[in-house]
């Protein structure tokens, strides 16, 4: 079965609307990535995905990846140079144990959702939304075989 079918589409609104949410006040970007499986390291992988999906080409390298993989029940969160700069060193894993707290309940998009926002405030502080901001990548989730 394909990973994008393991979430309703209200699952999949509860995403898309807290990314849309989190970017309403900053000129950061925040995008999804699901799969099922990952053999890697949860963030090399993350980072491969990262730069797939073009998340290093944003102005202000302000770009944010959430990415899972389901079955082999890995998470990573990865900041691009622009935000990382700016948060607290230990800001993504605290982002990462919210998040975390809903999955080990099975409510992965609820996990997610508080966690983007809690990522939303961050970027809000460091990069203020700007009258002229464009929305520079998809908001939707992206997901792997």
């Amino acid at each position: 079965m394909s990973v994008s079918k393991l979430f309703s589409k209200a699952q999949k609104l509860q995403i898309t609307e807290a990314i849309k949410a989190a970017e309403l006040n900053t000129s950061g970007e925040i995008r999804v990535h699901i799969e099922k499986k990952c053999k890697a390291d949860a963030l090399d992988r993350a980072a491969y995905i990262f730069e797939k999906l073009g998340m290093h080409k944003t102005a202000l390298r302000n770009g944010v990846l959430f990415y899972l993989a389901l079955d082999d029940h890995k998470f990573a969160i990865l900041g691009d140079v622009g935000i990382n700069s700016k948060v607290p060193e230990n800001f993504w894993d605290e982002v990462k144990e919210l998040a975390l707290g809903y999955f080990r309940e099975g409510n992965y998009s609820e996990g997610l959702e508080k966690g983007i926002l809690k990522a939303g405030e961050q970027l809000k502080s460091h990069f203020p939304y700007q009258k002229d901001d464009v929305n520079e990548l998809d908001d939707e989730i992206s997901f792997g075989d």
